[in-house]
């Protein structure tokens, strides 16, 4: 999913579910920066102590995204998690391909173990910020599901077929070559003998098509299996899900009942996810939060913003620095506000989750990819 589902609709799911504006805006806020932590390693202040941060995301230049250790350890615990083959940790699974067990599933007992340890382990004190970041985990098993996130020829998808805003098939011939734009886009010449190999790794080859809310797309995979996806059916149960989880953390108990989201909200967000077609996340995402703004929610009238990186991001604040990417040896003032912040909070928090995952979690299902 895209800025406008990790982002806006995740605060306003948040807000339905209960919760302040001000703790809505770290979850909405960590959901997003998921996919802009692209930074990585350590820290170093002007009094001599550090800090030793980790990337949850890589960008498509970063050619660590052909290392399998950077697949696992990024896309495997913050946006493929493996599904198991949806079957419980105790149940027999000896005989099934272990690529399978790695496809995403939407809703896995795996994703509730994970968002049940993340509600029973809420006394932390970047206890929001693990749950921001478990709800782009979670929200992105129905988005990424039948992909994994490693490199497999079980990513790969042939005779996509797109339907445009009108309900009529885009022609094959259109999506193809948009597709082998989008990589020569990006990859030099010297890159361009491992495209092959980029598009195996997660939904690479199917673009974002799997991260727009209103799309209704099919192909078929490495497998040769016909999918046939309904992006919007798919968000509107993970939205259900996510109110779920966001009601249950507040109550400290994954067991508590929910009430549903109002009719009139409901009724809101399936015209947004539908009517807001453009292929642009950041415009559809400007969107939400002009509706948010305009009070067009029950929760009435909010300002929200995000800054992924720059001056008046999270990490501006916890360090002083306005860059977008360190400077080589970079040495940044220490303040003790360093250690309550946000931009630490989201990295403690998402150490703490991926650990979690790799560690605990799929080990139970005896899946190891740590």
């Amino acid at each position: 999913m895209q800025i406008d589902f990790h982002h806006g609709v995740t605060y306003v799911v948040a807000r339905l579910a209960g919760m302040k504006h001000d703790d809505a805006k770290i979850i909405a806020h960590c959901a997003q920066y998921v996919d802009d932590a692209t930074n990585h390693g350590h820290v170093r202040f002007d009094n001599g102590a550090t800090y030793s941060r980790i990337a949850t995301a890589h960008k498509m230049l970063d050619y660590s995204n052909f290392s399998e250790l950077a697949n696992h350890k990024a896309w495997v615990p913050f946006h493929f998690l493996p599904g198991n083959n949806l079957k419980k940790a105790d149940e027999e699974n000896v005989s099934d391909r272990f690529i399978r067990r790695l496809i995403c599933k939407p809703g896995s007992y795996v994703a509730h173990d994970m968002v049940n340890d993340c509600i029973t382990d809420r006394k932390r004190p970047y206890s929001l910020h693990r749950l921001g970041i478990t709800m782009h985990v979670y929200i992105d098993t129905w988005a990424h599901y039948g992909f994994c996130g490693t490199t497999h020829p079980i990513n790969r998808a042939t005779k996509i077929k797109v339907l445009d805003h009108n309900g009529s098939n885009i022609d094959e011939k259109k999506i193809t070559e948009r597709i082998k734009g989008f990589f020569k886009g990006i990859f030099d010449n010297a890159a361009s003998d491992f495209v092959d190999d980029v598009q195996p790794l997660g939904h690479g080859a199917v673009l974002s098509y799997p991260d727009q809310p209103y799309l209704k797309w099919s192909y078929i995979n490495g497998l040769g299996e016909e999918i046939v996806r309904d992006n919007p059916s798919d968000f509107i149960h993970a939205i259900k899900a996510m109110h779920a989880a966001i009601v249950r953390y507040q109550a400290g108990n994954i067991n508590e009942v929910v009430e549903p989201i109002g009719d009139d909200d409901m009724e809101k967000i399936k015209y947004m996810i539908t009517n807001l077609n453009d292929d642009d996340g950041e415009k559809r995402h400007k969107q939400w939060l002009k509706a948010i703004a305009d009070g067009e929610f029950s929760f009435g009238k909010q300002n929200i913003e995000y800054v992924a990186k720059g001056e008046g991001s999270w990490k501006h604040i916890a360090t002083g620095t306005k860059e977008r990417i360190d400077a080589k040896g970079a040495i940044f003032e220490y303040k003790d506000s360093f250690l309550t912040s946000d931009w630490k909070m989201f990295h403690d928090a998402a150490q703490a989750h991926r650990f979690n995952i790799l560690h605990n979690i799929l080990p139970r299902y005896g899946i190891c990819v740590g």
